[in-house]
């Protein structure tokens, strides 16, 4: 009996809980709010089921299909080939030869970009104190410029003939190359042209973390005897290695994919020396290799989901 007197209480409390006006006007606006959030939601919900995940599930289903322009009419008589189109891929010379020159362009490429980047930023951080806003945007108008007009420009640059780099080169008595078009020396200036182009965006975020090393530590190490690269080398450095990481690794995913300078510049020649594993997947679209085409596409994703990942591993131990 006095176990049923003591339960009675609390079956009371549970009660008048459940009961509570307050908790009801609360669990209903959370379900209004709910329902509000999905129905904004919805639109970009459809949006990206058809025109992103439907289109990236049926590329993915293409890779495995020896589908070609001319089964667009008869869709589902393609034959379902399963890895056909990616052995062919690691058996193709020319799409290990674009293997090679995109690993070339990226190993080059994307030091060349940090370096010149990092430069910059230090630069307009302490070095550069009149018309610092000028030099910025001048450094940054590249990366918003279209890469049309700056392959136009860079076609002049390093013409064999009359181009100002070898006119420049050849006041110092030295023989200029045929930039674009000797196959030893086309890769080096499509990497110098990227290299300008892009190193804008890598300035302005080691510029932002530059401004965040607290300058008081520059003042203890230089009162300790550090001279300017010491403290560049042990305190600045150190301290952006996170930023440094953000950047390497956006650098090299768009590398990877480097597609526009060798469409507008080279179109892969001469002698394929310039041709990219993006380019080679365009021709094969336009070839109407639908299926193979998707498999290199893949292949392209997932060089580029495993080395940032290994990026992301070999630099994160160090931030």
């Amino acid at each position: 009996m006095s176990t049923a007197i003591e339960r009675a209480p609390s079956s009371q409390r549970a009660t008048g809980t459940e009961g509570d006006p307050s908790r009801k006007r609360r669990r209903s606006t959370g379900l209004r709010e709910g329902r509000a959030a999905w129905v904004l939601a919805l639109p970009f919900c459809l949006l990206f089921l058809v025109f992103t995940l439907w289109p990236v599930a049926q590329s993915l289903f293409m890779s495995f299909t020896d589908t070609r322009a001319k089964d667009l009419r008869t869709p589902f008589s393609v034959e379902v080939i399963g890895v056909e189109n990616y052995t062919r891929a690691f058996s193709d010379e020319t799409f290990l030869r674009a293997i090679r020159n995109t690993a070339y362009f990226v190993l080059v490429g994307v030091p060349l970009t940090i370096l010149l980047a990092l430069a910059a930023a230090v630069a307009l951080d302490r070095g550069i104190t009149k018309f610092r806003s000028v030099f910025r945007l001048g450094f940054y108008t590249p990366v918003i410029t279209s890469i049309v007009a700056v392959a136009v420009v860079w076609q002049y640059l390093l013409r064999d003939e009359f181009g100002l780099i070898n006119t420049v080169l050849g006041w110092f008595g030295i023989d200029g190359p045929n930039w674009l078009g000797d196959a030893n020396w086309s890769m080096p200036g499509l990497i110098m042209m990227a290299a300008w182009r892009n190193f804008g965006t890598g300035m302005i975020i080691f510029l932002a973390g530059l401004q965040g090393v607290p300058w008081a530590l520059h003042e203890a190490a230089s009162i300790d005897g550090a001279n300017t690269w010491q403290r560049f080398l042990h305190i600045t450095l150190p301290l952006l290695r996170p930023v440094i990481l953000f950047v390497s690794v956006t650098t090299m995913i768009g590398y990877l994919q480097f597609f526009e300078e060798p469409f507008v510049m080279t179109n892969g020649g001469p002698l394929d020396s310039t041709l990219s594993m993006s380019l080679y997947t365009y021709r094969q679209f336009g070839f109407g290799n639908y299926g193979y085409a998707a498999a290199l596409s893949y292949i392209i994703f997932v060089a580029v989901a495993v080395i940032t990942a290994l990026q992301f591993r070999a630099l994160r131990e160090n931030t």
